[in-house]
This record gives C-alpha cells, sequence and structure tokens, in this order.
C-alpha cells in the first residue's frame, strides 16, 4: 500500500476543519442527487437483470461531477458494454458518516441486491469520531445486509486518512477495513482513492473530491476488484 502523501494529508486536514461545521455548503450541494439515485424507487428492476449497489458518501454520489463521470457510472457503462447484465444503483449520499449509513440500509435494501460495494468511514475519521463506533456501525451495516440479501457479495473499499490526529489513530482507521473484511470473508478493496488522492491534477478546487479523470483512476481500481466477481 502507498502511503497517504504529505499534499494528500494536507488537503484532508483543510477538510478537517471543514467537517467541523455543522453544515458544510459541499456536502449539502450534492444531498438531492444522491437522494434521487437511492433504490426503491417505483420502476422495477428489468426482468432478468441483477443488482450491483454502491452505498457510500461524496466520493460514491460524484460531488461536483456528473453522475455518468463519477466512478459507479462509469462501472455502469463498463457493465453494459461488456453485457454482464447488471444493474448498477448508485446509492451515495454527500456527508454520510457510518452512523447515517447504519440508519439508511435497510431503506436501501428494501430490494435485494447482488453485489454491495460500501464505501464509508471516511467521514468519520476525519472528524475523529471514536473508531469503536465506527467500526461497530461497519460490522451492522455488513450485518444488515447478510440478512436481507444472504448471498450478496459485499466489497469494502478500504480509507486512509492523514496522522493529523494522531498516527495511532490513522493506523488504527487503516486497519478496520482490513480486519472486518476478513472477519467478514469480504472482498477488499485497499485503498479507493489509491493513485489519485494527494495529486492536485486529479482533484477539485478542494482537494478531496476526484475530477473526472480522477474518477476514471478510481473506476480501474474497483474495477479490477470487480471484474471477478460479476462473471
Amino acid at each position: 500500500m502507498n502511503r497517504v502523501s504529505s499534499s494528500f494529508a494536507a488537503a484532508f486536514f483543510a477538510l478537517v476543519l471543514g467537517a467541523c461545521n455543522s453544515n458544510p455548503p459541499a456536502e449539502q450541494a450534492t444531498a438531492p442527487r444522491a437522494a434521487a439515485q437511492r433504490p426503491g424507487a417505483e420502476a422495477a428492476t428489468p426482468t432478468g437483470k441483477k443488482r450491483l449497489l454502491f452505498f457510500g458518501n461524496s466520493l460514491t454520489a460524484g460531488y461536483g461531477v456528473e453522475p455518468e463521470q463519477a466512478f459507479p457510472g462509469l462501472i455502469g457503462q463498463k457493465i453494459d458494454s461488456l453485457k454482464l447484465g447488471y444493474e448498477v444503483v448508485n446509492a451515495g449520499l454527500s456527508g454520510e458518516t457510518t452512523a447515517g449509513g447504519l440508519s439508511r440500509v435497510g431503506w436501501v435494501l428494501r430490494q435485494p441486491v447482488d453485489v454491495f460495494v460500501l464505501e464509508l468511514g471516511g467521514n468519520d475519521g476525519l472528524r475523529g469520531l471514536p473508531l469503536t463506533a465506527t467500526r461497530r456501525n461497519l460490522q451492522g451495516i455488513i450485518d444488515t445486509v447478510r440478512r436481507r440479501s444472504p448471498n450478496a457479495q459485499i466489497v469494502l473499499a478500504g480509507m486512509q486518512i492523514p496522522p493529523n490526529l494522531g498516527v495511532s489513530y490513522a493506523a488504527d482507521f487503516k486497519a478496520i477495513y482490513q480486519d472486518l473484511a476478513t472477519k467478514n470473508n469480504l472482498v477488499l478493496i485497499p485503498f479507493l482513492l489509491d493513485g489519485v488522492g494527494g495529486d492536485r491534477s486529479l482533484n477539485q478546487a478542494d482537494g478531496i473530491h476526484p475530477t473526472p479523470t480522477g474518477h476514471r483512476i478510481v473506476a480501474r481500481t474497483v474495477w479490477a476488484v470487480l471484474q471477478p466477481l460479476l462473471r
């Protein structure tokens, strides 16, 4: 695993300061889009298609880019081009924490899923929330998926944070994902932003959210893990 670069740490520290605000404007701006993409709408899943659901925060929701430019949309285009027979659902919600995810995952899973990609925890770490709570909430989401869709493949997207809140905190945060993947026999993406985090040319002005080009790299990282599951 590559170390988080110093520029990545600086950018994330800026977000830590922003996260202290009770109503972050950037995250607030993308919530309507994410809500509109939640599953369980009136239209039924096309007959014969399996469901691949991305469940996460602003990275999944595609803050600052068009839906088709975000990595879930790019994965959907790849799946369609290969005629793999999956419907891709983007259930990303900007500003989401693991606690928020745990509270809404049951609603999202009103319809069964075949592959569930879990991308949460980054906002917890940036706000310095207790890691015991983050771990417990992620486990609760995993348990809910297993109850609602027992045969679903669960993919856990790992995240890292800079050491601004302490080296031990950052290391323990990173370890949560590997520990949960091992404990629950999950497929792990070691670091979702590998090759993108800390690169100014691949991130928007906030230094946090990927540009369309950055999302294409994230999509390749995710696809390398997903492809064997979709055959």
